[in-house]
């Protein structure tokens, strides 16, 4: 049986035992947990990911995930050897009825998507908001995109919790320390501004959690490889 690489790199294949033992070394190496395996429960009957999960987008989780230099600002690496296999950015078998390059994010699993051609995706895992201030669901699009985009809490973020967003009601400039972390997608309903945002985050430990302000958080790295991916005008799906 052959498991085949797909992503923005050439299309690779490796034997069946070799991925396994690579898999296990990869485990072992490896807006704001999923448990078990690294497969996201069925979206509904025209979408569902396939049992097999195939291989890390990148090849080498600790490289994928390094600290890196980026428009003046360093971004600290993500520690691969405490990371889940099922968080790393992979792609995975993907049927679904939407068009390739749509994202579309599963909240309850909390995985997107990037769809690619021929029944495939690139899987991110990412943080949500909890259901009550949660995306509603339903689809949106890319208005814009963003390099560390300044952050600005919401009125209601302020009124919710004065002691913690208060002091930043001026906003916050782009930065490691800034809540948006690296990127961010504007996320736009009928040419009107949802508030809600698709960035990175300051704190990796709140991915695969639903711990996050509403908006749909991933790792800085993540965030970097998916805003390269992803045209203004992109469709959302969020579930």
């Amino acid at each position: 049986m052959n498991i085949v690489i797909g992503g923005s790199l050439p299309i690779l294949k490796f034997k069946h035992a070799t991925s396994l033992a690579l898999a296990s070394s990869v485990a072992l190496a490896v807006c704001w947990q999923a448990p078990g395996a690294a497969v996201a429960a069925p979206l509904e009957n025209t979408q569902s990911e396939a049992a097999s999960a195939i291989w890390p987008v990148g090849g080498n989780p600790t490289e994928m995930y390094a600290a890196r230099k980026d428009g003046g600002h360093t971004i600290s690496a993500v520690d691969a050897t405490r990371m889940k296999l099922e968080h790393v950015r992979q792609v995975v078998h993907y049927r679904t009825d939407e068009a390739p390059g749509t994202i579309v994010v599963d909240q309850t699993a909390r995985y997107l998507y990037f769809v690619l051609p021929d029944d495939k995706a690139i899987r991110y895992a990412v943080g949500v908001g909890p259901v009550a201030r949660a995306f509603p669901g339903g689809e949106a699009e890319v208005a814009w995109k963003a390099k560390w985009p300044r952050w600005t809490p919401t009125q209601n973020m302020i009124k919710r919790n004065p002691k913690q967003y208060a002091r930043n009601a001026g906003g916050v400039a782009g930065g490691p320390h800034n809540p948006m972390g690296a990127r961010a997608l504007y996320m736009h309903q009928n040419g009107v501004d949802t508030y809600y945002r698709i960035h990175g985050t300051n704190d990796p430990s709140s991915i695969g959690k639903s711990v996050s302000a509403g908006c749909i958080r991933l790792l800085n790295q993540d965030i970097i490889d998916l805003h390269a991916r992803v045209k203004p005008g992109a469709k959302i799906v969020v579930r």
